[in-house]
Parts: C-alpha cells; sequence; structure tokens
C-alpha cells in the first residue's frame, strides 16, 4: 500500500499529539511551548491559518507535520514533523516535505522557514536536499533546542 498524505481533522489530533511527543522524547526534551501547541493544534495552528498533514498507511497515522504562519503571511514555518518509529527510514518524512513544498507553491507562499538542531544530521541533510540555505539564528529563537535556521524560498 501506498503512503496517503491527509489534511488535518480533529480526529486526528492525538496523533498529532503522541507522534510529536515520542520524537521529543526520543531525541530532545519537550518544551512547555510544544506541550501546549501539540495539546491544542487547533488552537495554535489551523484557527490562527496554518496547516497540519498526516501520512496515513493501510489506514493508520504514521507521520505528521505543520505549517504554522510567521508575521509575513507569505512565509510559514514547517514544524512538528515526526514519524513513527516503526515507519523511520522508509522515506515517510520527505513525503511529507514535498507534500509542504507542492502545497506552499500551489498557495504562491514565497517561502518555508525551519528551526531545527545540527544534531539531526539526516535531517539537515535532507532539508539542504529540498533546497533549504542557512539563515541566521535570532537570539530570541521560539525553542530553546534549535541551534539552525533554514528557508526554503520560491
Amino acid at each position: 500500500m501506498s503512503i496517503k498524505i491527509i489534511p488535518f481533522e480533529s480526529q486526528y489530533a492525538q496523533d498529532f499529539y503522541d507522534l510529536n511527543i515520542e520524537w521529543l522524547e526520543t531525541y530532545f526534551y519537550v518544551e512547555d511551548f510544544d506541550r501546549e501547541v501539540l495539546s491544542n493544534p487547533e488552537k495554535y495552528i489551523i484557527n490562527k491559518g496554518g496547516h497540519i498533514f498526516f501520512a496515513k498507511l493501510n489506514g493508520i497515522v504514521i507521520g505528521t507535520v505543520a505549517l504554522m504562519p510567521t508575521q509575513d503571511p507569505l512565509v510559514f514555518e514547517l514544524t512538528k514533523m515526526a514519524v513513527s518509529p516503526k515507519f523511520r527510514g522508509q522515506y515517510t518524512g520527505q513525503k511529507l516535505m514535498q507534500h509542504c513544498i507542492d502545497f506552499a507553491q500551489q498557495s504562491n507562499y514565497k517561502a518555508l522557514m525551519l528551526y531545527s538542531n545540527t544534531k539531526l544530521k539526516n535531517a539537515i541533510y535532507i532539508y539542504r536536499k529540498y533546497g533549504f540555505v542557512e539563515l541566521p539564528l535570532e537570539i530570541d529563537s521560539p525553542y530553546k533546542r534549535s541551534d539552525i535556521k533554514m528557508e526554503l524560498r520560491f
């Protein structure tokens, strides 16, 4: 069966939370900001003009990603990408990434940006593969764990 990318539906809110909490606990730690956003995706992402997508395989949600609005209405933050441990290494993250890029281009966004951490070597490699370039990281970055900011301009 092939992976299907679908938009947010409230019935998948718990999957969004669970996938992201698992990922954060595996690689870093959960910040208060993360827990608040992940617990209320409609309030913090959807209702503010953002988007959440899910990767489904055989009817099961195996991955997720969000596009959150920024101060610039044509630049969205690619964030909250997580894939179930059982499905990592099977290009699910890249499928979600490509979906976000296609969606952004179809929506006439001028850029996608993201925050990450350089210890995530595979993720940084994939971001560069898709054309993201490094930008200066703000002193007041919204995530304590981030040490790199990247952007993909269209």
